[in-house]
């Protein structure tokens, strides 16, 4: 059964662009092996204008969820590249003015805050003053987990004007931007060859003003949509379960039934999670996206383990399309911040339960969610 089969059986709805699909999965049957060729994926999806996607909360936001999960299916790798351009082009229009760039530029969004890596950021003309979207600055220090950094020609990059965290785009092209080998061993997604790049007295522009990042509805909606890259690549280890399957094989019978459960659960809450953001398109989705991403973490963690115990050594050693995605989606799915979510979300439940209980009358139980109907 192709993967195609498989996208309309198991997958969320098939979003209007999806006769490229084919032709995409005929040209790459395998994830991009090395950095160069990943790049030429990326600069193709792009060249073709496959990157113009419905923006989040507008109405479609599971087509551009479907999107992203088809380009997952077909290459983690190129998913990592290809949601953070999208997700770059979301910021533009959300908060700043896209038409300030190239249409044919190629995004990043670089956003880790680990403490051994800071960017500060600075006035352009030196002169002290409220910053605004548009206002020029220079960038100076250290930014890690630059993914794409070989691939992209822009990027918005998080920097901090002392203690007040701004974005800002900047050209890679620019005099002082040095892109290093450094702060990338792994061996799952290592095409997206995630490095860090130095910045010295280089110039960019201010998107949006400060904090306007952070403060963004889309800020959540976007990493909800980082989760339909995680269901895709799941779909695709499913597909080889699905593939080898026959009636004289119960057990893998048996593992691709608890596959078929998860997947379907997994869209289940995307599907719930786009039609909420469509409906409340201003409001703030972070508990939404912590407990969407935690259970699509689950969703993975449990393909990869019944698919393995189903197909045994084999496919990890001679199927290359199989062992990468199997390499590369634990090292994708490991965005999250596990238990720390977690805490978050269990956090906000005790607070609400305690609200309710204060408020309810004294006859009444509290309600705090546990419900088959709001």
């Amino acid at each position: 059964m192709s993967q195609t089969t498989v996208a309309k059986t198991l997958a969320l709805p098939e979003r209007d662009s999806a006769s490229c699909l084919p032709r995409l999965t005929a040209d790459w049957p395998c994830p991009a092996a090395d950095p160069e060729s990943l790049a030429r994926r990326f600069r193709h999806l792009v060249a073709s204008r496959l990157d113009r996607l419905e923006l989040p909360a507008r109405g479609r936001t599971l087509v551009r969820w479907q999107h992203l999960s088809d380009i997952a299916a077909l290459d983690l790798g190129l998913a990592k590249l290809f949601e953070g351009h999208t997700d770059a082009l979301a910021i533009l229009a959300e908060i700043s003015q896209p038409g300030r760039y190239p249409a044919t530029a190629r995004w990043g969004v670089w956003a880790a805050e680990p403490p051994f890596a800071r960017l500060t950021l600075r006035p352009a003309s030196g002169r002290p003053g409220t910053l605004v979207d548009g206002d020029a600055v220079v960038l100076d220090g250290t930014k890690a987990w630059c993914s794409g950094a070989h691939a992209v020609t822009h990027a918005l990059v998080t920097g901090w004007l002392e203690e007040t965290p701004c974005l800002a785009a900047v050209e890679l092209s620019r005099p002082g931007v040095q892109v290093t080998q450094r702060g990338w061993s792994a061996v799952g997604m290592a095409a997206t060859a995630s490095v860090e790049i130095e910045f010295e007295n280089v110039e960019a522009t201010l998107v949006g003003d400060p904090e306007a990042y952070l403060r963004r509805p889309g800020f959540w909606q976007g990493g909800i949509g980082v989760a339909a890259c995680w269901w895709g690549g799941a779909q695709r280890i499913a597909e080889t379960l699905l593939t080898g399957a026959t009636p004289e094989d119960p057990h893998r019978l048996a593992h691709l039934g608890m596959v078929e459960v998860a997947l379907h659960n997994g869209a289940s809450r995307l599907r719930e999670a786009a039609a909420w953001v469509d409906a409340h398109p201003q409001e703030n989705a972070r508990l939404l996206a912590l407990s969407v991403r935690a259970a699509i973490d689950d969703m993975v963690a449990t393909i990869i383990e019944h698919a393995g115990r189903a197909l045994g050594a084999a496919p990890y050693c001679r199927d290359a399309a199989f062992a990468r995605m199997m390499a590369d989606l634990p090292v994708f799915v490991r965005q999250t911040h596990a238990e720390r979510d977690l805490e978050s979300i269990g956090r906000d439940l005790l607070q609400r339960r305690q609200e309710n209980k204060a408020t309810a009358p004294g006859d009444v139980p509290p309600h705090h969610g546990w419900r088959l109907m709001s």
